[in-house]
């Protein structure tokens, strides 16, 4: 009888370790390469470097150092006893708050400005948002806004580099009186935090509750909460995963109990590409997910209810086919024409690395190994593989050449559910490298998110 990942399936010890030096030495060589040899990357516009990662180095302690120490030392004494106990319920509870709390306090190593500053720098949604007065017009004027062309006009950069979905949200913040920077970083915050719990979800209603278990305090703890916080690119993962968690509980119903659930999931995901022209890529996770339950009849009413939603916003004046043959243009009139394919097409994934964490290597070779014995039920490596194919067609089209640490958050957790398949004398040296990694990149690197 097959098995969840990790619940009795045994892995040599040679696979772990050869993942762990594979991602060690590709994320070394992305850091060291560029000084090494006088290499110029435009990690960033402005000096100092330190690709490739967006930030640059800066040490710091601050309000949420203490806190967040004491949430990691929590976290490596009772995670996993805690997650393997507590009932159903309570770990979401648990999850939820404990996530928040490790969100909160990382950022607050900067101080209230780690909750309020990414949302209000210049080149971000909240300030435009607080311009718009007629959405319909907006929506219009959109495409047209795009261009460097368009001098004066021109959307400030993360606005023209997205749809309007995004800034959409944060305009609906500011209409309910939560537009101010901290306020809108708090809802933020709180949004991200119910990530892993989506995750997790996803997992019970495709029958893997054991492996829900095993990856909830990697999903909690990741380092990733270190760009999470804040980072409107946040509010698109979540979004995108309590959409594949709603396609997720569709395939336990038949058609005709079900199709609200596959509904949700469709007008989730298409709100999502609404926000990102990059998550479409999601389409390979949502395949992924009904190839694990071995039910397709969601697949039509999910994929109509998406299409709701870009025509939806094509007929207000904005299409989505139409916005990104400009946004390609304008994406190489800037600095991406500058920094060389030769670097970022395997850089991008030492930063996706960093945020993920350590957890990347040990974890997929585990999982490869597992897989390979066919020692596991499918549901993981089905996830995990699609994560990473979208990963792959993401890098490959060249157009996240650098800030993929924040870029590919919404693939994370993905990824990150092959800690599922540690040997189980790695899973406690990992966490620790997981937390160990979120401290030091929060406490060593302005990341910029």
């Amino acid at each position: 009888m097959k098995t969840d990942v990790g619940t009795t399936g045994r892995v040599s010890s040679a696979w772990p370790w050869a993942g762990t030096v594979a991602v060690l030495a590709l994320v070394a060589a992305a850091f060291l390469v560029p000084p090494l040899a006088d290499w110029q990357v435009w990690a960033r516009r402005h000096p100092p470097p330190l690709p490739p990662l967006h930030g640059y180095w800066q040490v710091k302690v601050g309000p949420g150092t203490l806190p967040s120490l004491a949430l990691a030392a929590l976290a490596l004494r009772y995670g996993d006893r805690s997650a393997r106990r507590l009932g159903w319920p309570a770990l979401l509870t648990v999850c939820y708050v404990v996530g928040l709390a490790w969100l909160v306090s990382l950022a607050l190593v900067d101080g209230t400005d780690g909750l309020s500053r990414v949302l209000g720098d210049p080149s971000e949604y909240l300030r435009t948002a607080r311009r718009v007065g007629d959405v319909h017009v907006l929506l219009q004027q959109y495409i047209s806004r795009i261009p460097d062309a368009a001098g004066a006009r021109q959307w400030p950069t993360h606005v023209a580099g997205h749809p309007p979905g995004m800034l959409l949200f944060f305009v609906g913040l500011v209409r309910i009186g939560l537009g101010g920077d901290l306020a809108a970083g708090l809802v933020v915050t709180a949004i991200a935090a119910s990530l892993p719990l989506a995750v997790l979800c996803t997992l019970r209603a495709l029958r893997a509750g054991a492996a829900a278990r095993l990856a909830a305090p990697f999903l909690v703890f990741s380092p990733a909460a270190v760009f999470l916080a804040v980072s409107a690119d946040a509010v698109m993962a979540t979004t995108a995963a309590w959409g594949l968690a709603c396609l997720a509980v569709a395939t336990r119903h038949g058609a005709r109990s079900g199709w609200p659930w596959a509904a949700a999931a469709g007008l989730l995901l298409g709100a999502t590409v609404m926000m990102s022209y990059g998550l479409p890529l999601l389409g390979f996770l949502a395949l992924a997910v009904l190839g694990a339950a071995r039910r397709w009849w969601p697949l039509p009413v999910a994929a109509a209810a998406a299409g709701v939603v870009v025509l939806g916003f094509a007929a207000a004046g904005f299409a989505w086919w139409q916005a990104y043959p400009v946004l390609v243009q304008r994406y190489w009139d800037g600095l991406a024409s500058r920094r060389p394919g030769g670097y970022w097409t395997w850089a991008n994934l030492a930063a996706f690395a960093v945020s993920a964490g350590p957890v990347v290597g040990p974890g997929v070779a585990s999982l490869a190994a597992q897989a390979r014995h066919t020692l596991v039920r499918p549901v993981v490596p089905l996830l995990v593989g699609a994560a990473l194919v979208a990963l792959t067609v993401a890098d490959l089209s060249q157009m996240s050449r650098a800030e993929v640490e924040r870029i590919w958050l919404p693939f994370v957790p993905w990824v990150t559910l092959a800690a599922t398949a540690l040997p189980r004398s790695w899973r406690r040296p990992v966490l620790a490298a997981q937390l160990a990694t979120a401290l030091l990149v929060q406490h060593l690197v302005y990341t910029v998110w």
